[in-house]
């Protein structure tokens, strides 16, 4: 009944816009009420290296279950971002079943490329707005060691004689090059925006600002050489590199040869294995349940463009879920944005005028990693850590993505 007097007295008041009306709370608010991710890892030699892509989402599910303080049978959906793997359902499917979750509890999968993370949160809270369900799980996970996201042959003559469709062949690092070359980023500002990622990282682990957004995590590890098994307890981040410095970035080799100078391992984002969740209801759903309100899930959109430029996507789904929400960019007090190449990134920030202050506080995808399904739940969890630090209220994130299109989230951190 007071949730009932609550909509009417809502709807009865005079409407709101704006920063009023994202902040505000109501019974029917999207709100997430656990984030949280693996550490990030090396792909190829690092903690999760002989840990594929089910071991990797059963871990951080069975996580997901001993956190959230919830009957599991109450967990209608659960959704897994996921990019390079084809039988990502199957593996999301078993992996619920082992970790806890009833066999009432469905899954699914999806895949909107380095975004499928963000998607598969706007998806679960799309079905909790319309009622379908009322609890529901956002995974992003990926496993890089194992997979790839690489086409293995070219599209059929009758797409490659369009010219645009023709560009999606293009590889990721290619784009970086011609976003770097269309809008003049010269590979020294490139180099000092990775040096930034780096120091920002290096400063949020030696703080300890990670410790509440990171479960650790018990893997077997092989030796390649011996084979020898052992058992270890990942905690921590092992992209940053601490002490990285401009000069030493400036000696790396470009990566992308013959399509540019200016992109290299240094000012790209790393190759990684990891996992995120998000948990997600009614806000009346979550204060029945007496669950902790972290967040409140403001929504989110995406954006096309073209795909020889992918990377600038962010510059474009910022602007347009900005303005859904009738905010503007100096409402936000942080800012999440993917760094899959530092080329688009400066982009991005350039153009949007985004203050560095603001921006992917403890490093983005250059010095963490960028497993590509897991990043757009990653940022979510990582944002809404530092808005708890900082007692900050609004956090934005945003992804580009693969043939061209963007992706943002809006959110209000409720942890003041």
């Amino acid at each position: 009944m007071t949730d009932r007097l609550k909509s009417i007295v809502s709807q009865l008041s005079p409407a709101q816009s704006g920063l009023s009306a994202i902040t505000t709370k109501n019974p029917d608010d999207i709100v997430i009420t656990l984030a949280i991710r693996t550490p990030l890892t090396k792909a190829f030699k690092g903690g999760f290296k002989d840990t594929p892509l089910d071991g990797i989402l059963v871990k951080i599910l069975k996580q997901v279950a001993a956190r959230a303080n919830l009957d599991l049978a109450l967990v209608e959906d659960i959704c897994l971002g996921n990019v390079s793997e084809a039988k990502a359902a199957y593996y999301n499917r078993a992996a619920m079943l082992a970790a806890g979750f009833p066999n009432t509890t469905s899954g699914s999968s999806v895949n909107r490329f380095c975004s499928s993370g963000l998607k598969a949160v706007q998806d679960i809270a799309g079905q909790i707005a319309t009622g379908a369900i009322e609890i529901g799980l956002a995974v992003g996970a990926e496993s890089m060691t194992v997979g790839g996201d690489r086409l293995e042959r070219p599209f059929v003559d009758e797409i490659l004689e369009h010219p645009e469709a023709n560009d999606c062949m293009q590889p990721m690092g290619q784009t970086s090059e011609n976003v770097a070359n269309a809008f003049n980023i010269p590979r020294d500002v490139q180099d000092r925006f990775a040096t930034e990622s780096y120091r920002k990282a290096e400063v949020a682990q030696k703080a300890g600002w990670t410790a509440d957004e990171i479960v650790p995590i018990q893997v077997t590890i092989k030796d390649p050489k011996t084979g020898e098994e052992k058992q270890a307890t990942l905690t921590k981040d092992e992209g940053p590199r601490w002490g990285t410095t401009f000069e030493a970035l400036q000696k790396i080799r470009p990566a992308f040869l013959p399509h540019g100078d200016k992109s290299t391992g240094g000012n790209s984002s790393q190759v990684t294995d990891g996992a995120a969740a998000v948990l997600l209801m009614k806000r009346s759903k979550a204060e029945e349940l007496g669950q902790p309100i972290l967040a409140k899930f403001v929504g989110a959109t995406v954006a096309g463009l073209a795909p020889r430029i992918m990377g600038i996507g962010p510059s474009i789904a910022i602007p347009k879920l900005l303005a859904q929400f009738n905010v503007s960019l100096d409402d936000v007090d942080l800012i999440e944005i993917n760094e899959a190449f530092a080329s688009m990134a400066v982009y991005c920030q350039n153009t949007l005028k985004i203050d560095s202050a603001k921006l992917n506080v403890r490093g983005g995808a250059i010095a963490l990693g960028h497993p590509l399904g897991c990043t757009g739940a990653r940022q979510i969890v990582t944002g809404l850590s530092e808005a708890r630090r900082q007692k900050k209220k609004i956090l934005l994130t945003s992804m580009c993505i693969g043939l061209g299109m963007g992706m943002a989230g809006l959110f209000v951190n409720e942890q003041l």
